[in-house]
């Protein structure tokens, strides 16, 4: 062990391990990561988006995982919860109808897949200790000493807590409140013997013909289960056994018959649940107990400190809700923007203002990455609500009360749409925003985003001291080779790429690059009495930010005046102008 490296990773999960191995490969950078277990271990999260796939391929270990026994592909996911029919989707179908490619990511034993990560990074040139305890992170000039549970220290140049959603060090420092109403207990346990999910016999089921396996997500009075193939080694020998599991409220576990925990009353419930019933009637646990995780959607007050040169990754950031599967694949993701970040940061190439606008980016961004995901699932249960009303499990969801919307939150509103996939679930595949129920959380809170009194008559002006110049930014979330919203027309040749890369990820690695390689020049909106202050980047290329900066700098104007001459990208802009405050809006008198 050094008494010094540039990065200190505290956690060798997922984000960690992929952290390490990207910066390991694309820097001379002295990386340590410390975890306080022994891998292999188990974790939840077995069943993953289909991001996970080209972000192994960027760090290099996707064709290790591909090599080992630990996982089954998978297509895409059935959730029924309409009685009468369920939902269906692949991954990126809309793109699948025209081009034939599915789409695809994996099913894992997290203990496997977890250290083949890890030991990947090891290969790479990470410096990986095991059982080592960190217990704290003091900043300091130029980086900060890391405590380790034996007692000594490491100085590091920066520090990285990609620990998970326990994190004592971060959460002493950084307060982490609820996302919405996402107070689950999960309860599971794998089985031998069950069925497969594509081999449910129905009209709907669209992953039968070809045997492509999908996630299994049931809804019922109590919360909802998944059902995800996981293969693993018992006895001895390798077989493919199910991971059962149920999401509800603690609450629920207090009411007469209903302690999930209880592997006989779990069973009893499971067995009753439509669908899943004809899955699993021969099913046999593998174990006598059952596993728990509790209280696991939060946020962290702050994901990045530029000046405590202290950064969070994964679940340790935030983790919002397991109905679709996307923990991992945003973990790896936002560890690939945090290797750009710090990778630009120590590279020398940026000056003071835009390296602190880099990193206040990376925390607005997956701030507003997580909170807007929140709603969308908030809208997502907000539907079921209305069909269970005696459920305490579905009447607690859906609300989005206190999410606790910030700036961040409403720009990212403003500048993103809702997700593919959840869309295509939701509205049973007609795609449109307009076929979800306006009083749902999401689209309540897009509304309160649209700056009030923006009529034809209000008088728009820029702020004293705003100022514009050139800068840099990342993009978040920066999945690599996934269908963007509706919203946002790729070119052919870029749509022509994506479906040859998911031909095969290994080989045609090239024909879609990755959005997180580098950063994009922007213009940076910005106040001049404020340095460290918010911000709103603008895209020179798409968003038309260098004409409206022209309209606007004139002076006052109607909005009614210059409204009818802006693209849609620029009306946007001057939207999230008007919530940052860089554009004042005077009402018609």
């Amino acid at each position: 062990m050094r008494e010094y490296y540039d990065v200190v990773i505290m956690g060798g999960g997922p984000a960690g391990s992929t952290l390490g191995a990207l910066l390991a490969q694309r820097t001379d950078l002295r990386i340590a990561i410390f975890d306080r277990e022994i891998f292999p271990r188990e974790h939840i999260g077995e069943s993953f988006a289909h991001p996970v796939v080209p972000a192994l391929q960027e760090s290099g270990a996707l064709a290790k995982v591909l090599a080992s026994p630990c996982w089954v592909k998978k297509f895409g996911g059935v959730y029924a919860w309409d009685p009468e029919r369920p939902s269906v989707a692949l991954f990126d179908q809309a793109p699948f109808e025209k081009d034939g490619v599915h789409r695809w990511t994996m099913h894992v034993n997290r203990a496997e897949f977890d250290h083949i990560l890890l030991d990947h990074a090891a290969d790479v040139g990470v410096e990986v200790f095991q059982g080592v305890a960190v217990t704290a992170y003091e900043p300091g000039d130029r980086g900060g000493l890391v405590r380790l549970g034996d007692g000594t220290a490491v100085r590091a140049g920066y520090f990285v807590d990609a620990s998970g959603r326990q994190s004592s060090v971060s959460a002493a420092r950084n307060k982490r409140g609820w996302l919405s109403h996402f107070k689950n207990i999960a309860i599971w346990q794998h089985f031998t013997g069950g069925r497969q999910t594509q081999n449910l016999a129905a009209d709907w089921n669209i992953f039968t013909d070809d045997n492509l396996s999908p996630i299994g997500c049931f809804a019922f009075r109590d919360g909802w289960c998944w059902y995800i193939p996981v293969p693993k080694v018992v006895d001895g020998k390798r077989v493919l056994t199910h991971s059962v599991g149920i999401v509800t409220n603690p609450a629920v576990l207090k009411e007469p018959g209903r302690d999930f925990t209880d592997q006989r009353t779990f069973l009893k419930t499971v067995r009753r649940v439509p669908y899943l019933k004809e899955l699993i009637q021969d099913a046999v646990p593998v174990a006598e107990d059952m596993l728990t995780a509790t209280n696991y959607s939060r946020v962290s007050e702050e994901f990045a400190d530029y000046d405590e040169r202290h950064l969070l990754v994964g679940d340790a950031a935030f983790f919002v809700d397991p109905l679709f599967s996307s923990g991992v694949a945003v973990a790896l993701t936002q560890a690939s923007a945090a290797a750009l970040l710090i990778g630009e940061t120590v590279g020398g190439g940026l000056d003071e203002a835009d390296r602190r606008a880099l990193w206040q980016d990376y925390n607005d961004k997956w701030h507003g990455t997580a909170e807007t995901f929140a709603l969308m699932i908030d809208q997502w249960y907000h539907a079921i609500a209305k069909n269970n009303p005696g459920s305490v499990y579905w009447n607690t969801r859906g609300t989005g009360a206190d999410l606790g919307i910030r700036e961040q939150t409403f720009d990212a509103l403003l500048n993103t749409s809702f997700q593919p996939t959840l869309l295509e679930v939701l509205t049973h595949g007609s795609r449109r925003i307009e076929d979800l129920d306006a009083a749902g959380p999401y689209l309540a809170a897009t509304a309160l985003a649209d700056p009030a009194g923006l009529t034809d008559d209000a008088v728009v002006a820029l702020a004293p001291n705003t100022a514009i110049r050139d800068s840099v930014t990342l993009v978040v979330p920066g999945f690599k080779a996934t269908h963007p919203p509706a919203t946002v027309q790729l070119p052919p040749a870029v749509l022509d790429g994506m479906a040859d890369y998911w031909r095969n990820p290994l080989t045609n690695a090239a024909s879609a690059p990755s959005p997180l390689r580098g950063t994009v020049p922007c213009r940076r909106i910005h106040s001049t009495e404020d340095p460290h202050g918010p911000t709103v980047d603008a895209d020179p290329r798409r968003d038309g930010v260098d004409e409206l900066w022209a309209l606007l700098s004139a002076g006052p104007v109607k909005y009614g005046e210059i409204a009818p001459r802006l693209t849609p990208l620029q009306t946007r802009l001057v939207k999230r102008l008007c919530v940052a405050g860089f554009l004042r809006i005077t009402p018609a008198s």
